[in-house]
């Protein structure tokens, strides 16, 4: 309960233009008088809030501290009035501007005249700023194995209206193995979306990506090495580069087998549904290598089952104009125009653009949304390798998107794909391949893994909400610690998914109780995080996930109003103030104002950023969340000093100003 809730002072106020500060204090009666100096220290003895008029007189002290300090030796009062000057002046000093303070009635705050709000919310803004920029400095991608990330420039924007991604025309690249598919996507779509190795079957999962091309806009779609019945299990085995080994050591070895067998058809059955809905098909075939009995058999297959579509020949590794003329002559004999392009260099990837634009219908007459429905937010899936990531997404979906395999490694690229949940609202979900620890990814030498763990780091920059995938059985790990604190820092959203909940034997009602308070102790950072339990092969639970994740970006697009923080942080000061240094020096809160959403990003201008420990920090922070929510997303406190020493004209403009009521106060206190 605060002071003016217990007292009345409206003339004292009007006449000072002063409001009273929080403090607790005992129950008093309600006779107007004027809390001017609160004393707060809870060791002492002393009268916790006196008034002094200019007749010198008490007023409204209680009858039994003024009893209290009828009986007190005058030296002991008198020492009480010096250490009382001492913790004003002390007081004095730290406030800046103090002879034109006031405290603002609604946040409870000493916010001066010679700062107003306006320049606190810009200095805020510029605060989140100046961390974002660091937090990216800081958490950087870093490509192993060697691999350099190459500095592209940015494309320009489509001048092109924004359609959505399912009203797009389909291109579908198809082809054997290591013809240059991804080389050519990546060029297609202006990025480095996908991985780009040269060893075959990097590819296993359609990718899907943004193009345009002058007035005409449509989606590119990656898959993998189309491959032939004509061919061993072993050959395809040797050219698919598949292991065996890696991250299988728990598997029996006839599953190994069994899941190794059906890679080839999992894949195929993959470039079979891209080339299913796509309009214009490009035919990819390698330059160099010339024609094969793969490339003819490929040919033969959209032949007689996509006639219908049009089909675009298109040679690829053809660096010399000169010699790409000859080169692609050899591949008249299938039926198609060659058309001669490099895929790394981009020569003749121009004309292709050309052919597939005349093949494609404009899409007119669509209802774009605007802004705030366009936007649409991305949930990514990440954890450690097979504990059920893509089995996730596929019984969200309700169809095979991704390739689902005991293997070790199944996926690669970060799969995007659209999702309508069944309230209407549209998600963007992201399928990554699973994250091993460093120095695992480097022993293993594997280029193509390093670059699968580059690309889920990625979608978690890039996503809103993430859901972290633990194994149940397995329960929390110290990769999956490490990867939660990736997550923290990125300050993205999260809910935690334990899948394979089936797996655990002999569960009760309070199995999910224990569970969740070990997972709990054991990532303490993720503690606000949600907690689901899923079992993803057979859909048990799954719908859950969506309905936790929109409720977690609900919470972290939220706004909290400034009137309300204000309440939150004035009842957490009173509550605990902050603690004094040994100098007898304490942290004093001038303006509070949240200044970013996602995350929720909270400027804090204090009197010195230092005077406020990282205990005290996370107290705020507990507070914070105890009061006004946020919960499944991380909040950022950000502390800034405001006594800054600016030269102005030769002097400084933080110098502390003794104020004429504190020099009145002296004389009345040395009257007494």
């Amino acid at each position: 309960m605060s002071v003016r809730e217990l007292c009345t002072f409206s003339s004292l106020c009007e006449r000072f233009s002063f409001t009273s500060t929080t403090s607790r204090v005992s129950k008093i009666s309600t006779t107007s008088f004027s809390p001017q100096f609160p004393y707060r220290n809870s060791n002492s003895n002393l009268l916790p809030f006196f008034y002094l008029n200019s007749s010198s007189n008490l007023s409204c002290v209680e009858k039994s501290n003024l009893k209290l300090c009828r009986n007190r030796p005058k030296r002991v009062f008198r020492s009480c009035e010096r250490e009382f000057l001492a913790q004003r002046e002390e007081e004095e000093e730290e406030e800046v501007g103090d002879s034109d303070g006031v405290f603002d009635e609604e946040t409870d705050y000493a916010v001066t005249d010679s700062f107003d709000i306006e320049e606190f919310e810009k200095e805020a803004k510029d605060a989140v700023r100046e961390y974002a920029f660091s937090l990216s400095s800081e958490l950087t991608i870093d490509v192993t194995n060697g691999q350099k990330q190459s500095g592209k420039k940015r494309r320009p924007k489509s001048s092109s209206k924004n359609i959505p991604d399912h009203l797009l025309p389909r291109v579908t690249i198809v082809g054997r193995p290591n013809v240059g598919k991804s080389a050519l996507f990546n060029r297609l779509v202006g990025g480095n979306k996908a991985i780009v190795v040269d060893e075959p079957g990097v590819t296993r999962d359609r990718l899907y990506g943004r193009s345009f091309w002058g007035d005409h806009e449509f989606m590119v779609v990656d898959t993998g090495g189309v491959l032939t019945v004509s061919k061993s299990q072993a050959n395809v085995m040797d050219e698919l580069a598949i292991t065996k080994t890696i991250g299988m050591d728990e598997i029996p070895l006839a599953s190994r087998e069994a899941a190794v067998a059906r890679m080839p058809s999992m894949i195929e059955r993959q470039a079979t549904a891209a080339v299913e809905e796509a309009s214009v098909i490009i035919f990819l075939v390698d330059g160099q290598a010339g024609l094969t009995a793969a490339d003819m058999e490929i040919a033969d297959w959209l032949r007689k089952n996509y006639s219908n579509k049009s089909i675009i020949l298109a040679v690829n590794k053809c660096e010399s104009p000169r010699k790409g003329i000859m080169q692609a002559s050899e591949f008249w004999s299938l039926g198609f125009s060659p058309l001669p392009l490099s895929a790394v260099s981009g020569t003749g990837t121009g004309e292709l653009l050309d052919v597939v634009c005349s093949e494609l219908k404009k899409v007119e007459g669509v209802e774009i949304p605007s802004e705030e429905e366009n936007y649409v937010p991305a949930i990514a899936i990440v954890g450690r390798p097979n504990v059920g990531k893509s089995s996730i997404l596929n019984a969200l979906l309700g169809e095979d998107r991704t390739i689902v395999s005991p293997i070790s490694g199944t996926t690669r690229d970060a799969i995007d794909t659209e999702f309508t949940a069944p309230d209407g609202q549209k998600f963007r979900l992201i399928d990554t391949a699973g994250i091993r620890r460093r120095a695992a990814v480097a022993s293993s030498g594997s280029t193509t893994e390093a670059l699968s763990v580059n690309r889920a780091f990625r979608a978690i920059r890039r996503s809103d909400v993430v859901a972290l995938v633990i194994e149940a059985i397995a329960c929390i790990t110290e990769q999956d610690c490490r990867i939660a604190e990736r997550i923290e820092k990125e300050g993205k959203g999260c809910v935690i998914v334990v899948n394979k909940w089936d797996t655990i034997p002999n569960k009760d009602q309070k199995t999910a109780t224990y569970y969740e308070q070990d997972v709990r102790e054991k990532l303490r950072i993720l503690d606000w995080a949600p907690i689901v339990y899923s079992t993803a092969t057979t859909g048990n639970s799954v719908e859950k996930i969506i309905a936790a994740a929109s409720m977690v970006e609900k919470e972290r697009s939220r706004r909290l109003g400034t009137s309300i923080l204000n309440q939150v942080i004035h009842e957490a000061l009173a509550f605990k103030s902050p603690p004094r240094t040994r100098g007898g020096k304490r942290g004093r809160v001038y303006y509070s104002t949240q200044a970013a959403i996602r995350p929720p990003t909270f400027v804090f201008f204090v009197n010195d950023a230092k005077l406020f420990s990282e205990t005290y920090r996370r107290y705020m922070e507990k507070q914070l969340r105890s009061d006004a929510g946020f919960s499944g997303t991380p909040i950022r406190l950000l502390w800034r000093s405001r006594r800054k020493t600016e030269k102005d004209g030769g002097r400084t403009a933080n110098t502390s100003i003794q104020s004429p009521q504190a020099q009145r106060d002296r004389k009345i206190l040395a009257a007494t």
